[in-house]
């Protein structure tokens, strides 16, 4: 389960509570995925909505800034790799529910665009 703390738009990911050291190496290598329209990467905008790590395998549930997105399907497997090397077990993208709003971003992160 992800939360998002209103006040400094940080999400928790299942992994950040279960392995910790998981969790910081996947967050350092997601943030090496940009998107290329942006310039901005995905932990950033907000894109990567929870990562969970078991002891066989990954799970990586993430949103797209918009449906349609060109760079989608190479976004998502680069997140896929990054990942999968990050945290040493197969990995698998889930695609979120969820609609991208600037409100997901990283605090600051927005701030290039006069955002916030």
């Amino acid at each position: 389960m992800t939360e998002q703390n209103e006040t400094s738009r940080t999400v928790t990911w299942e992994v950040d509570t279960s392995s910790p050291e998981l969790a910081a190496r996947a967050r350092e290598a997601l943030r090496e995925v940009v998107d290329p329209e942006i310039g901005l990467n995905i932990v950033e905008l907000g894109l990567i909505r929870n990562v969970a790590v078991e002891p066989d395998r990954a799970t990586v549930t993430m949103i797209l800034t918009t449906p349609f997105c060109p760079y989608g399907p190479a976004i998502m497997e680069e997140t896929r790799k990054k990942t999968q090397t990050a945290v040493g077990v197969p990995t698998t993208i889930e695609m979120g529910l969820e609609m991208w709003s600037p409100e997901l971003m990283e605090e600051g992160a927005g701030a290039d665009w006069g955002l916030f």
